[in-house]
């Protein structure tokens, strides 16, 4: 019996996604340890605008690396 579409591509897409996602949040929170403050209380108590669009630019770049690193 043969499936309409190869289930091994799809296998590999979510393994790979799903490390790619772990790999991002294991950074996210070793670049959070190693900074002086709270990054969660700075952003959201504080409202610390300068801040988030740092927080967001290396989330960008984490994941763009991760995503290279995963591409080939």
């Amino acid at each position: 019996m043969e499936l309409f579409f190869n289930a091994r591509p799809l296998l590999g897409s979510i393994v790979y996604s799903i490390l790619g996602v772990v790999v991002f949040w294991v950074s996210f929170i070793i670049v959070d340890k190693i900074t002086p403050y709270d990054l969660w209380r700075e952003i959201v108590k504080e409202r610390n605008l300068p801040l988030a669009i740092i927080v967001a630019a290396m989330c960008l770049g984490i994941a763009i690396i991760v995503a290279a690193a995963i591409h080939g």
